[in-house]
């Protein structure tokens, strides 16, 4: 890929960029991780590589305003029309389409093309360890979400079996499981890596709010009348 066509697609993502969780340096750390997990990798098409990274999430500010629409979807269709009103090749736009289009944990359509399994990895690895409890925080945060919930006693609910949206429930239903479900080996072992912070960080968490919840719950109750 030229600097002047990468160049070129950076400035549209940047332009596209409007979430805290998924910025630039969001996809940034993408494209790196990709092009780690890529030296482990035969036959990669770098140029369709780097253009789906950089612009996987570019319609995150659409599933923002609209969470009934897909950004993986959106931003295929968003991409391909960029790449094909900038007289990228057809078979390059198709390509750097599907890859962005599979990239979603929670589709059920699975990536096919190696730099689509790439791709996916590369996303899932930068929403484990505490880079990924750290970006868990900040979206929670940006969309007023708690930390948790509780349970119907009074006691802080560690996120099993909860319908309200809270980060100990997205560490339950999703963070805790991403370590299996990679395509690719190289991402496997760099998302291993990371996992005992992620662990470590969710239980000292909650041991800490329900320790506190407990214990101040049966003091005030002391002193109520």
């Amino acid at each position: 890929m030229t600097r002047e066509n990468y160049a070129l697609i950076e400035e549209y993502m940047k332009s596209c960029m409007a979430d805290s969780a998924h910025d630039r340096e969001h996809v940034r750390r993408v494209l790196y991780n990709a092009l780690e997990i890529a030296t482990d990798m035969n036959d990669v098409d770098y140029d369709v590589l780097i253009a789906a990274c950089l612009l996987h999430d570019i319609a995150r500010r659409e599933q923002q305003l609209d969470p009934s629409i897909c950004h993986a979807q959106a931003g295929a269709e968003k991409a391909y029309v960029f790449l094909a009103e900038n007289s990228f090749d057809e078979a390059f736009a198709q390509q750097v389409r599907h890859c962005i289009k599979t990239h979603r944990y929670r589709k059920s359509t699975p990536p096919q093309s190696i730099e689509a399994k790439i791709l996916f990895d590369a996303d899932k690895l930068d929403a484990v360890g505490a880079t990924g409890i750290a970006r868990t925080l900040m979206y929670k945060g940006a969309v007023s979400e708690p930390l948790y919930s509780l349970l119907d006693d009074g006691s802080v609910s560690d996120g099993n079996g909860d319908e309200s949206p809270s980060f100990f429930q997205e560490y339950i239903f999703k963070l805790q499981d991403l370590y299996d479900n990679f395509y690719t080996e190289k991402g496997r072992a760099l998302a291993l890596e990371r996992q005992t912070a992620a662990k470590e960080f969710y239980s000292r968490l909650y041991n800490e709010v329900s320790a506190s919840n407990n214990s101040g719950r049966a003091l005030l109750d002391t002193l109520l009348k």
